[in-house]
């Protein structure tokens, strides 16, 4: 038996399930699961391609596109995104990134039923693994319009300097929200469930242009499936416990004394948002509730034990954190 390297099932065949498959290649089964080049390849590939793609970012990433049911690196119309083990080192774990960031996306998925980005993780010809993600502003072979809160708030390195990512807070996205989109109860709970669920998780640097708005099929726009969920604790142990602060101006008395976010700031932030009480209750409550799935998940997955023991920990941490 071996592992599904995208819902981390057990399989006993081939590198993916079917409804692996399905989601993320559009249901080819003679895709090949294993790319024609290497670690080393890539870095040449991300290097000729530097000028003409426009992935930001500080990880390495390329863009693909199936050809003859074969991934390939391409400047254009890709319908994958490749990220690798980073050639430059974090603090810790560094080569636990792509596997940190497949378990947290399918912790989002399959636990909490999030809308994310379809994903898993892929083999290079050497075997190394890499995280792969298919990305969801390409329909039929056309682009659907999409912005980033970076371009909703007009937070640009010109006007607000470096750091112009973080020059925000959860509230104000969650006005924008209000603001842009005509569904925004439905939208605004579900940021306010991705905004927690990056507390819980341990993922510091859920930056504005984390979270984007994109076109429905109706020609609205809604909340984009979440993406970029990742565990950054487990390699940056000293960070931050979140990007930015949950309110404009305003700090609980818990937030004053214990200097992190309790359950009594996300009860306040439901409110700001808008949220109902009994809504952002269930929402807080479904952590505890999931917590052997979620650990299920975590010894699943592709991380080695030593990670998978840091992972854990921080989950426990912050579990607690909101209980209180």
């Amino acid at each position: 038996m071996s592992k599904c390297l995208g819902c981390l099932k057990e399989i006993t065949e081939n590198n993916y399930c079917s409804a692996c498959l399905r989601n993320l290649f559009d249901n080819n089964k003679n895709i090949k699961p294993i790319l024609y080049f290497d670690k080393n390849e890539f870095l040449k590939i991300r290097t000729e391609l530097a000028d003409r793609i426009s992935i930001s970012g500080v990880q390495d990433k390329i863009s693909l596109k199936i050809e003859n049911n074969e991934l390939i690196p391409t400047e254009k119309k890709g319908l994958y995104i490749l990220k690798p083990v980073s050639v430059n080192p974090v603090p810790q774990f560094t080569e636990e990134i792509p596997a940190n960031e497949h378990l947290t996306i399918q912790i989002a998925k399959q636990v909490f039923k999030m809308k994310t980005a379809e994903n898993g993780l892929i083999h290079f010809s050497d075997g190394e693994l890499a995280y792969i993600t298919k990305r969801f502003d390409r329909v039929n072979g056309n682009k659907l319009r999409q912005e980033d809160f970076c371009q909703l708030l007009n937070e640009t390195p010109e006007n607000s300097g470096k750091k112009y990512k973080y020059d925000s807070s959860y509230e104000e996205v969650g006005k924008m929200i209000h603001f842009f989109l005509a569904a925004s109860k439905i939208e605004v709970e579900k940021f306010y469930l991705q905004v927690l669920f990056n507390y819980v998780f341990g993922n510091g640097d859920a930056h504005l242009k984390n979270f984007s708005i994109i076109e429905s099929s109706y020609g609205d726009y809604i909340l984009s499936p979440a993406y970029d969920l990742i565990n950054t604790s487990v390699h940056f142990p000293n960070e931050t416990r979140m990007a930015l602060d949950l309110f404009n101006n305003f700090e609980t008395k818990s937030f004053k004394i214990n200097g992190f976010y309790k359950r009594i700031d996300f009860v306040k932030f439901a409110e700001k948002l808008r949220v109902k009480w009994d809504r952002a209750d269930r929402f807080i409550n479904d952590f505890k509730m999931k917590k052997d799935m979620v650990i299920e998940l975590i010894n699943r997955s592709f991380l080695k034990d030593n990670a998978k023991v840091r992972y854990l920990g921080i989950f426990e941490d912050r579990l607690k954190a909101i209980r209180d």
